[in-house]
């Protein structure tokens, strides 16, 4: 799942987008002898500073690198699940093309991705990049992607309604029985006032129920990706806390089958306490929901064990030419690897046009060239940077934990689960996780 909804489509500075229409290694010259390559997720004309933003990129990179062109596509979104497949199969992806980080290990094991090993040593900001990120696309020692940005979970909270109700908006929840004690407070405020808000349904209700299965140390899936492991007392503990919460505390309202732009609203109108989400969320609060920037803070995902982790990424056509594949680096260091600069990282540029600067993540860099990203994040802030240090400081104890194999199908699974337990009192929950464990296996038998 993309931290924003169904699927991340959101950046730094705006919205990336993908060609439907667009092919890859058609040929790797262009008419003048230079080396050319298509690139997608290409921010559409609707998202009219972003498109600039992007072009200007483009463009100087052609100045410094005047040996390549580069064809950019767009669409909406960067990547569209309906298509994805269809275009690696036919061989109609870009010669640099967007992935999520769950489609990485698909990619390879199709043989629909170009090995970048013998290459990526070119690549001079690869050893910078957090080795986690770095590990999602790396197969059997092999390297087959580049990670752009990454993101975690975390408890985004609404600190006017945190100090209405008693609570220290400094000292946010950091066990889930904290969360449900602040979430009771914050209901008892009345006037629609909801405490704790969670997704149930179009698979954005199992992708939390893993997020919160995470933080309590539990799993979706056996340690060999071939059984369900939903069916632990971690999985109890996730719906009878969400089952108490809703019908003994009655802190999460009686609207559900939710989905995220009704908690975003819910929210953005100071109607609602907290939800799970990640730090892009903010700006969207802000800038289309009518919150502002100083109610809204973040801190890390209760439970203290792990937080879930997602991103996107890179990949190359399988029959892009080395010529091809060195130039696509190239693009990516300039583009979007380069700390302090570049699409994602001209903070300077981004505060001029009144985008956000400040936000925790994504952080991409380790070592000197974070410190550079962070330095320059800094000089450039216009948000209050103070109200997510509880979260920096916090996700430095968690485990980093990817989404599960086959995630859309068993988010689609759990997704049952966690709407039965927030719309029937007496939902049996051993019966639901026991259930939802044989589809998961029959999920993972079929791969």
């Amino acid at each position: 799942m993309r931290s924003t909804g169904i699927r991340r489509t959101l950046v730094a500075l705006g919205v990336g987008a993908l060609t439907l229409t667009a092919c890859g290694s058609g040929g790797d010259r262009a008419a003048d002898g230079r080396t050319r390559i298509t690139v997608n997720c290409m921010p559409p004309r609707s998202a009219e500073v972003d498109r600039r933003f992007f072009e200007e990129d483009v463009a100087a990179f052609e100045r410094r690198n005047p040996d390549i062109d580069v064809v950019p596509h767009d669409a909406f979104p960067c990547q569209d699940p309906k298509t994805f497949d269809a275009k690696l199969a036919g061989g109609q992806m870009e010669d640099v093309f967007y992935t999520y980080f769950t489609d990485a290990r698909h990619v390879v094991d199709i043989k629909q991705a170009a090995d970048l090993t013998p290459y990526v040593k070119e690549l001079k900001s690869y050893g910078t990049i957090q080795r986690q990120l770095r590990d999602i696309y790396t197969v059997d020692g092999r390297i087959y992607g580049v990670p752009r940005t990454g993101y975690s979970m975390g408890l985004v909270y609404h600190r006017q309604l945190f100090e209405r109700a008693g609570l220290d908006p400094d000292r946010p929840p950091t066990t889930w029985p904290e969360v449900r004690a602040a979430a009771k407070r914050i209901a008892a405020l009345g006037g629609g006032t909801v405490g704790y808000a969670d997704y149930s349904a179009q698979n954005q209700g199992g992708w939390h129920f893993t997020a919160e299965l995470y933080s309590r140390g539990g799993d979706v899936v056996t340690p060999d990706g071939r059984k369900a492991a939903v069916d632990s007392p971690e999985g109890r503990a996730v719906l009878r806390t969400l089952h108490d919460m809703r019908w003994t505390d009655g802190s999460m309202g009686g609207k559900q089958l939710l989905v995220i732009n009704d908690v975003q609203q819910m929210m953005g109108a100071g109607k609602l306490g907290m939800y799970l989400a990640a730090p892009d969320n903010i700006p969207i609060l802000v800038k289309e929901k009518g919150a502002e920037y100083e109610d809204l803070a973040l801190a890390p995902m209760p439970g203290g064990r792990a937080t879930l982790i997602g991103g996107d990424g890179y990949m190359f056509h399988r029959k892009a030419s080395p010529e091809q594949i060195r130039a696509g680096l190239k693009w990516l260091d300039h583009m979007f690897l380069t700390p302090g600069d570049g699409f994602l990282g001209d903070y300077a540029r981004a505060k001029k046009n009144d985008a956000p600067v400040g936000l925790p993540e994504p952080r991409l860099f380790t070592g000197a060239a974070d410190a550079r990203d962070q330095q320059v994040k800094e000089s450039h802030a216009n948000v209050p940077v103070e109200n997510y240090q509880a979260f920096l400081d916090g996700n430095q104890d968690l485990e980093m934990r990817i989404e599960p194999p086959q995630a859309q199908q068993l988010y689609s699974v759990l997704d049952g689960v966690v709407s039965a337990v927030l719309t029937k009192e007496d939902a049996d929950i051993g019966r639901l996780l026991e259930d939802a464990s044989a589809k998961i296996d029959g999920i993972l038998a079929r791969g």
